[in-house]
């Protein structure tokens, strides 16, 4: 993936940091080390967040950006460590594809000595290790920085490299990363899926096909400028209809699907919150047969 893909796993976490100077009960997602992950300017530019008047002003010009893209990218969050939460006493290992800055593996770390491995291209991950030392000092010792260059390297065998087995019943995480490869690609990774162990889960986000083809824009008209015409960063997408269909050839059956509704009724309305959340992106979560 290129450097731009790679510059927008940055946007997703400064929305978890600056919601960690929301009220605990109006809160969309924990994350205490976000903002410690993040590049020097920006954790400048997120603590001015800590008013909430600089707060409103960041989500009102993200929602005309893109409306509902602040729940989507916060709850998304929620919901992937929620499963995982829930998960956690039946799996071995975790797998994040494409970790960018994501700090669930050094949370995790707190209070489980479960695996982690954290996947993502050779630059991202000197980076990440980079980051994670400035914050925490050390990389922990049950977190493992894979780094895969995705077009040349063997996926699986990375992983075994570094320590992951095949047989263990593993959480699989796929965050933010399907719009921006090829159809090839997603494809590949679903065969490298494939082989994982009975009891597997899977968590991944995607674009709904319908936005990235442009038949339905869903009010995002700015953000199908930014990703589809200007960039051209965002190829593939699903149809929420035709997830099942589409991982079952690959031995994944799905379990439930995080959509808008979904992200209401659990996140966005409990927490008091008046916010949208957008049809463009879903998140998927399966199991292996």
């Amino acid at each position: 993936m290129s450097e731009p893909v790679a510059a927008t796993a940055i946007g997703p976490m400064v929305l978890a940091a600056v919601e960690q100077y929301e009220p605990v009960q109006r809160r969309l997602v924990d994350d205490d080390l976000a903002c410690a992950f993040l590049p020097a300017g920006l954790r400048a530019f997120t603590r001015a967040t800590r008013w909430s008047v600089a707060r409103r002003l960041l989500i009102q010009a993200t929602e005309r950006s893109g409306p509902g893209l602040w729940a989507n990218l916060t709850c998304r969050k929620r919901y992937i460590g929620d499963k995982l939460t829930q998960a956690l006493p039946n799996i071995d290992a975790v797998v994040i594809l494409g970790a960018g800055l994501d700090t669930k593996g050094y949370r995790l770390a707190r209070h489980s000595t479960v695996p982690v491995f954290e996947v993502d291209l050779p630059v991202n991950i000197e980076r990440k290790r980079s980051v994670v030392r400035a914050a925490l000092g050390a990389v922990p010792e049950s977190v493992h920085l894979v780094p895969v260059d995705f077009e040349h390297d063997d996926l699986a065998a990375e992983l075994t490299r570094c320590g992951h087995r095949r047989e263990h019943r593993t959480f699989f995480i796929w965050e933010g990363v399907t719009q921006y490869l090829s159809a090839d690609g997603v494809a590949s990774t679903f065969e490298f899926l494939s082989s994982a162990a009975p009891g597997s889960r899977l968590a991944f986000t995607y674009v709904r096909s319908d936005f990235v083809d442009g038949t339905n824009r869903y009010g995002a008209d700015s953000l199908y400028r930014r990703f589809r015409v200007r960039s051209q960063l965002w190829r593939f997408g699903l149809d929420p209809d035709r997830v099942a269909a589409f991982i079952e050839p690959y031995g994944w059956q799905l379990v439930e699907q995080a959509g808008p509704d979904y992200l209401t009724g659990h996140y966005i309305a409990p927490a008091g919150r008046k916010l949208t959340a957008s049809q463009v992106e879903w998140t998927a979560y399966a199991k292996k047969r």
